[in-house]
């Protein structure tokens, strides 16, 4: 087992963190450190098959083959303890091996967009989370990084009803002024990826930054609007509540296609610089509607709530610079994915009604 590796995974717990730890199970022999403190995410019994565990020190041991070692807790925390003795998960846990190889940081306060208007100075937790993580990778130094940033990182001006553009890489350049990202979200990734640029080109830390825009999937929480809008086709509501008049538009990805292109852009991309991820189409929630109680075969009155917080009008990906760069296009078509998404809802609909 000389070429088994150890990757660390913050955040692990969460949507796209899960189905990154999957699929790193999936495609490797190594081993895998995550750490999550449950506040959005959920424990990893729930979403891993087979699950056994036993517990060590403050750890769990996951699997037959002990290939997960899971820490509970603020991510934050485990960061302390490695600043002050870079060997503390190696002497804490008995587990012998010189530095991590990839390093994925999902860790982040995140949320719908109740949550980034709703409570935004939680959100801002993040600056210190991202602040606290890059300081420890100049010091870790592992093989490879991937940190996650956001489609909210770009600029507002650019994403109104009048101006609406599919947005490109080279409208987020640090050598120039810069936009408004969205609230402290966007600000939140906005800072994150100019501390991987620095990680990247002062400390030599292999550094690939993605811009996911909306990612959605079969297994997202309900506080997300694509499993919250399949569950109420589901249950044939009508009439169906759409927050605001539900013209505003978004660029849905599935996360099968977000986690490919992150496993391809590690393997491409060293010096920190920021690509987008999304399908390059724009929907909006009302044909997002429409494809879902197609799906339930039936015809709702749309009933708009005017008081609730939608966000910027337009936002959608460019995904010329990817498509010429890479030759990389996502797989899952909208009516593939939110098929998927809808399967799943009317399954857990017949379960609780059981």
């Amino acid at each position: 087992m000389k070429n088994i590796k150890y990757h660390l995974v913050s955040g692990a717990c969460g949507f796209v963190g899960r189905n990154m730890v999957k699929r790193i199970l999936k495609v490797t022999n190594d081993k895998i450190f995550i750490v999550d403190d449950l506040s959005i995410g959920t424990h990893p019994s729930t979403w891993l098959e087979n699950y056994t565990s036993r517990r060590y020190r403050d750890i769990e041991v996951i699997g037959e083959d002990e290939r997960l070692y899971f820490r509970e807790g603020d991510f934050r925390n485990l960061l302390f303890y490695l600043r002050n003795n870079p060997k503390y998960i190696q002497q804490e846990y008995g587990i012998e091996f010189d530095k991590f190889a990839d390093v994925y940081h999902f860790a982040a306060i995140v949320g719908g967009r109740a949550k980034i208007e709703g409570d935004p100075m939680v959100v801002a937790l993040d600056l210190s989370i991202d602040a606290e993580f890059f300081y420890w990778v100049c010091q870790h130094q592992p093989e490879r990084v991937l940190y996650p940033s956001s489609s909210a990182a770009y600029p507002v001006n650019l994403q109104s009803s009048s101006g609406a553009v599919s947005l490109k890489e080279t409208d987020i350049d640090f050598s120039k002024n810069l936009g408004t990202p969205d609230m402290t979200y966007g600000w939140s990734k906005l800072t994150g990826e100019y501390l991987a640029l620095i990680a990247a080109q002062h400390y030599g830390v292999s550094v690939a930054c993605i811009r996911p825009f909306s990612g959605y999937g079969e297994d997202q929480d309900l506080s997300y609007p694509v499993p919250a809008i399949a569950a109420r086709a589901a249950r044939k509501e009508d009439p169906f509540e759409v927050w605001g008049k539900g013209t505003q538009g978004r660029d849905f990805v599935h996360i099968d296609d977000v986690i490919d292109f992150t496993m391809m852009l590690l393997d491409n991309i060293h010096d920190g610089s920021a690509y987008n991820i999304g399908s390059g189409k724009l929907t909006s929630f009302l044909d997002l509607i429409k494809v879902f109680t197609g799906f339930a075969g039936y015809n709702p009155t749309i009933k708009p709530l005017l008081d609730k917080p939608v966000g910027v009008f337009s936002r959608y990906a460019n995904m010329e610079y990817v498509e010429n760069k890479f030759g990389w296009k996502p797989k899952v078509s909208l009516r593939e994915g939110m098929r998927r998404v809808y399967d799943k809802a009317v399954e857990l609909l017949r379960e609780q009604k059981r």
